[in-house]
């Protein structure tokens, strides 16, 4: 029994140092290959890019609804741009990047914050910002979003947008 605790014991020590370095190259890739060109094709109104970084088969969450596919995630994009300007996209966790959660490796789960302004057509500007969870996954060297989720946090008592 000693023998046998001892082995899973060392089996969990080589392998924490193995999983935190996966999560670190996996956030590190995805961060690069993901989150930044979210912040830059949002900031350059480019639903065509924004729509690449998400799976075929890739769902987003909005808080109206599902939109299913990366085409319709596309059209969507293309319809908020067409409403107003977005600028000062970011997305960020208290540390500044986004926090990982989990990884089973081809897939990671990630939550972090956003914040961006909206310069619409009637008015503005209106700064908006909220919380996200994903699920990206690896598609051959390319990491994609699998599903987005996403809310837009009302202000504080007092203020307005």
């Amino acid at each position: 029994m000693r023998l046998l605790l001892t082995l899973v014991g060392l089996a969990i020590i080589f392998a924490l140092p193995t999983f935190a370095q996966q999560k670190e190259t996996a956030d590190s890739q995805i961060d690069e290959q993901v989150t930044k060109k979210i912040d830059e094709a949002f900031n350059n109104g480019d639903a065509a890019a924004l729509a690449t970084l998400f799976t075929q088969d890739a769902v987003w969450v909005t808080p109206q609804g599902p939109v299913v596919g990366r085409e319709a995630i596309q059209q969507r994009f293309a319809g908020m741009f067409q409403q107003g300007h977005y600028s000062n996209h970011l997305n960020k966790d208290d540390q500044g990047s986004p926090h990982m959660i989990g990884t089973a490796g081809n897939e990671v789960w990630r939550t972090g914050e956003w914040s961006s302004t909206l310069q619409g057509k009637s008015g503005g500007p209106i700064q908006l910002k909220g919380y996200w969870g994903a699920v990206n996954v690896r598609e051959g060297e390319t990491w994609k979003i699998r599903m987005l989720i996403f809310n837009v946090t009302p202000p504080p008592a007092g203020e307005t947008k």
